[in-house]
């Protein structure tokens, strides 16, 4: 059988989480094998920018930081639970990529 790889991503954790949960629940309603979720190391972008507008005057620095947050869920095809999975309501800020895996 065919799997299905379900390679998830946001800045925001919690909403990760509750898609990946309400992917969790419509596999095992559905009594199809879930694998997953697997937490991939997270990416963290810096940036350090000078607190002075101007750039003159005293050596102090903002420090800001953005972490991408990522996740692989692997399934068995089944076109139930993907219709299902394809008609979820994802919020802005997670990115979903579905792949198909001989």
């Amino acid at each position: 059988m065919s799997k299905v790889r379900i390679k998830i991503q946001s800045i925001d954790i919690d909403k990760l989480n509750e898609l990946i949960e309400t992917i969790k629940h419509i596999a095992s309603e559905a009594g199809t094998p879930i694998s997953g979720p697997i937490p991939l190391p997270t990416k963290r972008l810096k940036v350090t920018s000078r607190k002075s507008p101007c750039g003159n005057g005293t050596a102090t620095f903002d420090r800001f930081e953005m972490r991408i947050h990522k996740r692989i869920v692997d399934l068995v095809a089944n076109d139930k639970v993907l219709h299902s999975i394809m008609r979820l309501s994802i919020p802005r800020t997670v990115n979903i990529k579905i792949e198909v895996i001989d």
